[in-house]
């Protein structure tokens, strides 16, 4: 028996109302048949003609040809490669809308996906300035066909799309971009070739200080040899303020990661640093480090809401990374421990306590599921557990490491709704409760949300 035929087919052009949002930003419509269709750039509540360039079972991609009748909430993107570029996905969503957006990507994701339709999703705390607040860029580089171009790749491609000015990026980020493409350009530096695997230099990394002013550059090439490299770390020295580090990171692999694990000191130090409120942060190329320094001060400051410390309290900070969660609660908690299954990150987090004095925090490599059952062994009963994890969310055997310990608290800062409204059920499952959620917007202009979500014993 032949397979039912979609409604649509590509190339197809018709007129759609667009009903919603996808997590990925996309505007959301359906055909009379209830067939769904994905529309970058188009807007809920907006009457658009679409052209279909993409079909599978139960939906399909088009492009957005033309808006028939505009929504309320359309602005002008101010980034001239907006539609072209892969960085941002809703600056043309005026930013209080984006903000409602996203609470209601929080509320849906707990009600469709965690079946917790009792949970309170508070409003989102939004930026006053949502612009150029990005302290960290990474940069791809390729040949085109006038020579080196640098840039973002285009949304679901590895097309480079070039630019003058990120509008989300800080604004010595940018400059030094651009330093290190025309010098690159003049000293001959040939970019690297994905197909043929062949050329030098693969991406350019820079990490900014704001708090400190520091400036580090990474320049990723594709193994040790980097023509020109004295001319080149001089040049930068002259034309870049506040350059307190240049790196060489060598990655031969045909990977999309953009570090390799190999780190060259070509001038300065080997890290930078910055602060969270008064916390200092050694930062290396391979640290992880929030990128938006005025939000992460917000969001970390309701994690210490969530955690509700007196000072008598043993703290679990799991997922530490370089341990920026656990040392801002340090100094209102009695003992912190974190766990990290990265070594280096582990070693950064015991150089960045000692360089804050904190002498009651400590850290340790390994799984936390391998790790927590260990330390409750040892009767190490947690107060507070905070629960960082990548957008994956958390494994079972975690949450169940977690839970056996009985943490009065258990904050979960989540950069991923889905996972978030997941997990939660799960804790539910294990006799754990929660009533809000507090969303925090830390990549404006993106489809990304941050949460914070605080568990107690039912």
């Amino acid at each position: 028996m032949a397979k039912p035929k979609p409604p649509v087919q590509p190339g197809d052009s018709f007129e759609l109302t667009v009903t919603g949002l996808s997590h990925t930003g996309d505007g959301v419509g359906k055909t009379e048949g209830g067939f769904a269709v994905f529309i970058p750039l188009a807007l809920p509540g907006e009457k658009v003609r679409v052209k279909v360039t993409k079909v599978k079972k139960t939906y399909a991609h088009a492009g957005l040809e033309e808006v028939l009748k505009a929504s309320p909430d359309r602005v002008e993107a101010h980034c001239p490669v907006f539609e072209a570029c892969g960085g941002c996905q809703l600056q043309h969503l005026a930013y209080p809308a984006q903000l409602d957006r996203k609470r209601r990507q929080v509320e849906d994701a707990f009600k469709r996906l965690g079946g917790l339709d009792h949970v309170r999703v508070l409003p989102v705390l939004g930026m006053e300035e949502p612009w150029y607040y990005r302290n960290k860029a990474q940069v791809p580089f390729g040949r085109g066909r006038e020579g080196t171009v640098a840039g973002f790749y285009a949304a679901g491609s590895h097309q480079i799309v070039e630019f003058d000015q990120c509008m989300i990026q800080q604004l010595p980020n940018d400059r030094t971009i651009q330093r290190v493409k025309k010098l690159a350009i003049e000293l001959d530096i040939p970019p690297y070739d994905e197909k043929s695997h062949r050329g030098v230099l693969r991406h350019v990394l820079v990490r900014t200080g704001t708090n400190t002013g520091e400036v580090m550059v990474v320049l990723v090439t594709n193994g040790a040899y980097l023509p020109s490299h004295k001319r080149l770390v001089t040049r930068l020295r002259e034309e870049i303020p506040g350059l307190t580090s240049i790196v060489q990171n060598i990655h031969t692999k045909r990977s999309n990661v953009v570090l390799g694990q190999e780190n060259r000191v070509l001038w300065g130090k080997p890290v930078i640093v910055d602060t969270i409120g008064d916390i200092r942060f050694v930062i290396s190329p391979h640290s992880f480090f929030q990128v938006n320094p005025v939000q992460t001060k917000i969001l970390y400051d309701q994690v210490k809401k969530a955690a509700a410390l007196t000072g008598k309290e043993t703290v679990i900070d799991a997922y530490c990374g370089i341990g920026t969660i656990g040392l801002y609660l340090a100094r209102d908690a009695a003992q912190v421990l974190g766990v990290e299954s990265i070594p280096q990150a582990v070693e950064d987090a015991r150089v960045n306590a000692e360089a804050n004095g904190i002498e009651h925090a400590s850290f340790e490599a390994g799984k936390a599921e391998e790790i927590m059952p260990r330390w409750a062994e040892k009767g190490i009963r947690p107060e507070v557990i905070v629960v960082d994890p990548p957008r994956k969310g958390c494994d079972p055997e975690f949450l169940i490491a977690c839970t056996n310990m009985s943490p009065d608290r258990l904050v979960y800062v989540s950069c991923n709704p889905a996972t978030l409204a997941r997990d939660a059920a799960f804790l539910v499952e294990r006799g754990y409760r929660t009533e809000e959620v507090q969303p925090v917007d830390m990549f404006p202009h993106t489809n990304h949300v941050e949460c914070v979500t605080v568990f107690h014993p039912a």
